[in-house]
């Protein structure tokens, strides 16, 4: 309760750093997830060039799964921080257990699915004769995991909702420090290759998720997981799903990027060029990642508050978000595009490599200084409950510019490698402009009705 009371009455300032900094560790922590496999898998001796690419044709798949936790985590974290903001507990635990059930039937079905088309998928995706067995073993094994990553990722949004952001640091960081410590050992000790690295992930997320669950069934949560709740209802569920959308096509068209610059440089190059952009995206991965942080850290306050009708600290919080995510991503912009081979030497040194590398990630990076005003326009639109501006602005960056741009920018330019990197930085500058303009002129019209909404309300009741 002290932690609820603190939402609406703590200096905004002091509250944002004190849950951002656990949501910004927790998130670089979950991108080691799979960036420890590739730094691990990169440096197998004879194959690491090859196993790396082939982990790279795993990601769409990888981004998908993970996308489905922010569907029903993201969407019903912001959906249950506003019922805690209009003191409804008993409503934000309804949407906490529908959302576990959610999470449930969306890890058995994507494992399924994916297993059955496994080879072909990743055929699609951008895999060669070479590189499928190495992405084909990684995935056999980590999508039995399936359960354990979307309860780990997606039920922890409820325990920062809650304000309890040393807890939800905590659940990333146990299962990542136990990945970290099992990779080498399945890896290379067990000479496991690639099925050891998935297999050290996926109990490392077995061990997360346990928390998690052990967390919210126990005495200190405000919001409690309760078997009455474990349902599938749409009149609970479908406001969930529409706010959720947003992150979940924010996170899922990533797989379709990835599935698009992969497909594109195999047609173009070869798989060096692949390998090079997942090197790339692995490094924007880790980048990125602080982004989400500071967004999880700023949404309980924008959520609660704006639920509880005190606009001047949605305010001060989005004032707060903003600033931070672009003075972050200017900095990040700057060492990136600086010091590209430090990124590199983490996950390959092989000559031919490194230096495709090397020109991928300037040209890939050339425009990350923009994704600030994107990530927390768009981020504070979700915590608003605003479900149909923020999923259009999350198709907007990746869906409507940069997909289109990777197969039209190479009939332009000769340089057709080059012309499929420089869709990224295109797509990110329109994007943070266009959502830079939607936002400004759209925030204080949402601040103003909701809170005419609650003086009517007010009105009614009295």
């Amino acid at each position: 309760m002290e932690d609820q009371n603190a939402l609406g009455s703590a200096p905004v300032g002091k509250l944002m750093v004190k849950l951002a900094v656990p949501a910004i560790a927790a998130q670089m922590v979950n991108a080691l997830y799979n960036v420890v496999d590739r730094m691990y898998i990169g440096h197998m001796k004879g194959v690491g060039d090859l196993a790396l690419t082939g982990l790279g044709v795993c990601f769409p798949i990888l981004m998908f799964i993970s996308a489905l936790s922010a569907l029903a985590g993201m969407g019903g974290g912001s959906r249950a921080a506003i019922r805690m903001g209009e003191k409804d507990i008993e409503g934000a635990e309804s949407i906490l257990g529908g959302c576990a059930a959610l999470l449930l039937v969306m890890a058995v079905a994507s494992t399924a699915v994916f297993q059955v088309f496994r080879d072909p998928l990743l055929l699609l995706f951008g895999a060669s004769e070479n590189t499928l067995p190495y992405a084909s073993g990684y995935l056999g094994v980590y999508l039995w995991g399936s359960v354990s990553v979307l309860l780990s990722l997606g039920l922890n949004n409820f325990i920062t909702t809650q304000g309890f952001s040393l807890f939800s640091m905590l659940t990333v960081v146990i299962g990542a420090v136990c990945n970290i410590v099992l990779d080498p050992i399945f890896i290379f000790g067990l000479d496991m290759g690639v099925e050891g690295a998935a297999l050290a992930t996926i109990l490392s997320q077995t061990v997360s998720a346990v928390w998690v669950v052990a967390f919210l069934r126990g005495k200190k949560t405000l919001l409690k997981l309760r078997v009455k709740w474990l349902r599938l209802k749409a009149s609970v569920l479908l406001p969930v799903v529409a706010v959720g959308v947003s992150p979940f096509i924010m996170q899922s068209t990533e797989s379709l990027v990835n599935i698009s610059f992969n497909s594109s440089l195999k047609a173009y190059g070869s798989d060096v060029y692949v390998g090079a952009m997942t090197i790339a995206s692995s490094v924007m991965q880790v980048v990125t990642m602080p982004l989400y942080g500071l967004a999880q850290g700023a949404q309980p306050i924008v959520g609660f508050n704006f639920g509880a009708g005190n606009m001047e600290r949605v305010r001060r919080a989005f004032r707060l978000l903003f600033f931070s995510c672009v003075i972050y991503t200017v900095a990040a912009w700057a060492v990136v595009e600086c010091f590209p081979g430090v990124f590199i030497a983490i996950f390959n040194d092989k000559p031919e490599l490194v230096e495709v590398a090397r020109r991928t990630i300037r040209v890939y990076f050339a425009g990350i200084f923009a994704f600030g005003v994107q990530s927390a326009c768009q981020q504070t639109f979700v915590a608003l409950g605003e479900a149909k501006v923020s999923l259009f602005l999350a198709l907007l960056r990746k869906v409507i510019l940069l997909i289109p741009l990777v197969f039209i920018l190479p009939n332009f330019l000769a340089d057709k490698v080059f012309a499929v990197w420089l869709a990224e930085p295109v797509a990110d500058i329109l994007a943070a402009g266009t959502t830079g303009i939607v936002f400004f002129s759209r925030f204080s019209g949402i601040l103003k009705r909701r809170k005419e909404t609650l003086r009517k309300g007010s009105g009614e009741a009295g």
